[in-house]
């Protein structure tokens, strides 16, 4: 949560994706991805690797909203389903968790461009304590 109040540095995931987390609290979290040459394959489109990361780093942000100093998390699984290409650009990613429980939440996210949902990610992630 230290990134999103700009008291660190994002980690180097977020800059290798050019992405940049505009909010993050109680359960959601808002991102600005902006597309370029480098994330385009042999058709022209964003590979959808790229779009599930994007994704998955604004789904940690929200995750990351709700739990302690002890807690920490990885996905376990990562679902995407793509609606329309994702061409250079800007997109926007609203992430939320849907259901949290002591040891599994259910996150979701939209990813919008040019007001259009391109694609939609779901994500089951385990939540770790420190003992």
């Amino acid at each position: 949560m230290d990134v999103v109040s700009q008291q660190i540095e994002p980690p180097n995931c977020d800059k290798t994706l050019n992405i940049q987390i505009k909010t993050a609290s109680d359960g959601k979290a808002v991102a600005s991805w902006e597309t370029d040459d480098r994330f385009i394959n042999g058709l022209g489109i964003v590979m959808g690797g790229f779009v599930s990361s994007a994704a998955d780093i604004t789904m940690a942000y929200a995750v990351s909203s709700l739990l302690n100093e002890d807690q920490s998390f990885g996905s376990i699984n990562l679902s995407t389903t793509f609606h329309r290409p994702v061409v250079v650009g800007k997109v926007d990613i609203d992430a939320r968790v849907e259901r949290i429980g002591k040891t599994i939440a259910y996150v979701v996210a939209d990813l919008m461009q040019n007001d259009k949902k391109v694609a939609s990610v779901t994500s089951s992630v385990i939540i770790l304590t420190a003992k």
